[in-house]
């Protein structure tokens, strides 16, 4: 049977685009890119980090960590996850290759700000675990300016990174996108165990942790798989500052729709007031502090 795609409305299409304005808008501005290069040539400075291949950037306060940040948009996505907000990023060749100098210059250029506002740079996704080499080596060239890095990842690449690397990382924005092993392969189509270890590897190295948990009624919403979210943070020996319990929205749904991608929450609703409050509750009766 064909995939049946839905007509996205001007409504729904305005909505994305305001969401847009405020989590993409910087688009590559101010990046120099790689010319002339032929494809072994970017893949052996893919490998170095040399390049990485980014999909946008944004100067935000609030959203990506603490204070002001330049949060950067990596191409390239292991998982599929039902609530993805930005399926565009999934595909790294959809990228644009941008050089590490120009990333670096592009952070030294806002230290000034990041330093008045206790802000910094944070890599996201897409994946940015996915291109290692590079963000490792941006991370390192900006703590060596004084700036506080952040990473947002669900940990599902934990392998990709060497102790080294997670020692330049001051807080990880860790997505824990179930508790039942069952619903993390329904909801994305991976495993859960890597988000663990990766969780557990941060805090023995003495790292910060973001947990960020997606509310979706009928989806993540159990009583059961919470409860496993708040017993894996708990694993964290104490790693974890607060939990984000972040609400199922549709303001992605167009961009399945122009990508022609079926949406299997179509006709999802976001989480009740009532529904919020027992998570969040739940979350409080392990001592965890919610957001």
């Amino acid at each position: 049977m064909a995939a049946v795609f839905r007509t996205t409305t001007p409504h729904m299409l305005r909505d994305s685009q305001q969401l847009g304005s405020r989590t993409l808008m910087g688009g590559l501005s101010g990046f120099e890119s790689p010319v002339g290069m032929d494809r072994r040539d970017r893949l052996d400075a893919l490998r170095t980090g040399d390049i990485g291949f980014v999909h946008s950037w944004d100067i935000n306060t609030s959203v990506d960590g603490p204070g002001t940040r330049m949060t950067v948009f990596m191409s390239g996505c292991p998982l599929r996850c039902q609530y993805c907000q930005n399926p565009d990023t999934w595909r790294m060749r959809d990228g644009s290759p941008v050089y590490l100098d120009a990333m670096v210059a592009k952070v030294e250029r806002y230290k000034d700000l990041f330093a008045s506002t206790g802000g910094g740079i944070t890599f996201s996704g897409g994946e940015s675990m996915m291109q290692p080499a590079f963000v490792s080596r941006v991370f390192r060239a900006a703590k060596e300016m004084g700036v506080h890095t952040c990473l947002d990842t669900s940990g599902f690449l934990n392998q990709n990174y060497t102790d080294e690397m997670i020692d330049d990382i001051d807080l990880c924005l860790l997505d824990v996108k179930s508790g039942d092993e069952e619903t993390y392969r329904k909801v994305t189509g991976g495993t859960l165990a890597p988000t663990i270890t990766f969780g557990k590897r941060l805090a023995a190295r003495g790292k910060k942790i973001w947990v960020r948990f997606v509310l979706v009624p009928g989806l993540t919403d159990s009583v059961e798989n919470v409860e496993r979210v708040a017993r894996i943070c708990e694993e964290f020996d104490g790693a974890v500052e607060h939990v984000d319990v972040l609400g199922f929205h549709q303001l992605g749904r167009p961009k399945w729709h122009q990508l022609r991608i079926p949406y299997p929450l179509e006709d999802c609703k976001g989480p009740s007031k009532e529904l919020r409050e027992r998570v969040a509750a739940q979350f409080r009766d392990h001592g965890l502090v919610v957001y």
